[in-house]
């Protein structure tokens, strides 16, 4: 009778992170930015159909990266959830941090127990009706949850991007300024990203019930080129 290989739990846990990673690092990736009126999600994406970017409930947005058909029901799963809150209890009770919770629990999960992990990053981002109110949580692969501030980045380029960002003035911009901000941080100094290769939604704290809107091409280029 043959004996099973031994391999050492670290090992197994190092040997699922690196298959993650290295998944995530072949997508583009995607910026999140607070800004005056709410919180800009700017993804590099020139499909139209498939979206990293998508509105979770009135005030909650959900972004991902990596492999799409993972994070997809990542989201559909949270759709599920603050919906099933929201009609039991109440609409005002659906928290973006309850709901970062249940991401982290899931992927944790996943992580641990199943042969291979997901390859994915996601965001789970809320705006509050004043700025203090704005939430970024951060979650990675494993289940591991960061609640950032001010703005985030995920993909195979986040370091890089997080060092652009903290070297620019993040204090009082506006959607315009937040938009060229996020573009420029995505897309670095030696590079372009055209309008119709960028997915970009906000999250209005000024809108009424429902905050998240998408925009088009058309709106990109004009706060682009503004």
């Amino acid at each position: 009778m043959n004996m099973p290989f031994y391999v050492a739990p670290e090992q197994v846990m190092k040997d699922r992170a690196d298959y993650a990673q290295k998944g995530i690092a072949r997508g583009r990736s995607l910026v999140a930015i607070e800004f005056g009126e709410g919180v800009v999600l700017c993804a590099e994406n020139p499909s139209r159909n498939l979206r990293k970017v998508s509105e979770i409930y009135d005030r909650i947005a959900f972004a991902g990266v990596g492999k799409y058909n993972e994070y997809d029901q990542l989201r559909i799963a949270g759709i599920r959830h603050a919906d099933l809150k929201g009609y039991t209890y109440s609409r005002d009770d659906v928290d973006s941090q309850a709901l970062a919770n249940q991401y982290a629990q899931m992927l944790g999960q996943i992580f641990t127990h199943e042969m291979k992990p997901l390859e994915v990053e996601i965001l789970v981002a809320a705006v509050g009706h004043n700025p203090e109110g704005d939430r970024l949580f951060h979650l990675r692969y494993d289940g591991s949850v960061t609640d950032e501030d001010g703005y985030a980045a995920l993909g195979g380029e986040a370091e890089a991007i997080r060092e652009r960002l903290a070297e620019a003035d993040t204090s009082d911009l506006d959607l315009g300024s937040a938009v060229r901000l996020a573009v420029s941080a995505l897309s670095g100094p030696d590079r372009s990203i055209d309008a119709s290769e960028l997915e970009i939604g906000v999250l209005d704290r000024l809108s009424e019930g429902r905050c998240f809107r998408r925009l088009e091409n058309g709106d990109i280029s004009s706060l682009l080129n503004s």
